[in-house]
């Protein structure tokens, strides 16, 4: 069974920052790519960033600049600083991943984290 748990968020002032973690755990062969997607009351949820094990990144428009995505291919960890922040990046925010298990069984599907609130104050 596959699991991914995010942690990091909370509530900040405008212009502060957060960290968010996500990690995924299991019976995994591979989860790539990793990234994070977010969902802001009444709107659909829509991507922020996502990353390759071969650390290729994607972005919104909304974040560059402000948000950098990273991972960590041995714990399965991807990672969220967000910078600069704006009472508009106020969301639940979700770990997603594109993973391969382990086994002669091996399945290959989209998993999604809990989800995250970050609000941001102005």
């Amino acid at each position: 069974q596959v699991q991914l748990v995010e942690s990091g968020g909370g509530l900040v002032q405008a212009g502060g920052s957060l960290r968010l973690s996500c990690a995924a755990s299991g019976s995994i062969f591979s989860a790539d790519p990793m990234g994070w997607y977010r969902q802001a009351p009444g709107k659909q949820r829509e991507l922020v960033a996502t990353i390759t094990s071969g650390r290729t990144t994607n972005y919104a428009d909304s974040v560059k600049g402000r948000f950098t995505i990273s991972r960590d291919n041995r714990k399965n960890t991807v990672y969220l600083q967000m910078n600069s922040l704006k009472p508009e990046d106020t969301a639940v925010y979700y770990c997603n991943a594109d993973v391969s298990t382990l086994g002669v069984r091996s399945t290959r599907r989209v998993y999604w984290g809990q989800g995250t609130q970050v609000t941001v104050s102005s």
